[in-house]
């Protein structure tokens, strides 16, 4: 494992009594980046973050974190990582802050009101900081899910499919907080089966499918295994992305245009 590199996977398998889930897994992750492990559901992805949070174990392979092996310095990967599960890990009864100052009393910070206020600016939630959590919009609750997660700043940040359930303006929010993640120099793991998810945010793509990598690369490199497009000139019509940001605005920030005008890498782009 080189020091730029904060993940590294070699060989990876995993059963479950008859059926194999994972079948020889590679890949690695540059530190202050993000890695986007796209596939279908079942395809092992959450197996494979299990692995690495030290949740699970492996059958055969090796896999390092921030330098520390998961099968033999389980205790040292557990300091350096964060897990955000599929569903916010949210107490609905407490207030944002409360939740923020919960976590850092638990992890025996220093001035735990400070951490969560600063943590309320930067994830722009300082106006709900006083409000019960189940008052929270979709969005909100995993913005604050994620900003739960960064209390004692973590290097490496695994993110299981943080969008699924949430609605279009909700998903954006949450981007920008992934975003924010890396430009901070946090390393980022992202599970994924949205393809839009993993074209805006990645820095790097690998597909797992059937338990195995058939490709791992940059969107560039991924985009150049396919023939060259057939250039058409066409007019432009609206999608209905396009109308409902248009309408409802970006999410926070004010970056509705970024993201209307990139299409998912499924749909073909007019």
């Amino acid at each position: 494992m080189t020091t730029s590199e904060a993940i590294q996977v070699r060989g990876l398998e995993k059963s479950y009594k008859t059926l194999r889930v994972l079948r020889g897994v590679d890949f690695a992750v540059a530190r202050g980046g993000i890695f986007a492990l796209l596939g279908s559901n079942g395809a092992g992805k959450t197996t494979v973050v299990k692995i690495l949070s030290t949740l699970l174990k492996a059958d055969a392979g090796t896999a390092t974190v921030n330098g520390s092996d998961v099968a033999t310095q389980a205790a040292d990967v557990r300091e350096s990582i964060s897990l955000t599960g599929q569903f916010a890990a949210v107490d609905e009864i407490l207030s944002g802050r409360e939740n923020l100052v919960l976590v850092a009393r638990l992890r025996h910070l220093k001035d735990p009101g400070r951490i969560a206020d600063d943590l309320l600016e930067r994830f722009a939630l300082t106006d709900a900081a006083a409000r019960k959590v189940a008052t929270y919009s979709g969005g909100m609750r995993r913005r604050l899910d994620i900003a739960m997660s960064l209390i004692g700043n973590p290097p490496v940040v695994f993110l299981d499919e943080p969008t699924t359930g949430l609605d279009p303006q909700a998903r954006i929010e949450v981007w920008q907080a992934v975003r924010e993640l890396a430009e901070h120099g946090t390393t980022v793991l992202l599970t994924t089966q949205y393809l839009d998810e993993a074209e805006h945010l990645a820095d790097r793509i690998a597909i797992l499918h059937e338990g195995r990598i058939i490709v791992n690369g940059t969107l560039d490199e991924l985009k150049r295994l396919l023939p060259p497009a057939e250039v058409r000139y066409v007019e432009k019509q609206p999608t209905l992305e396009d109308v409902f940001l248009a309408l409802v605005g970006g999410g926070k920030d004010g970056d509705a245009g970024d993201d209307r005008t990139t299409a998912p890498a499924s749909e073909d782009r007019r």
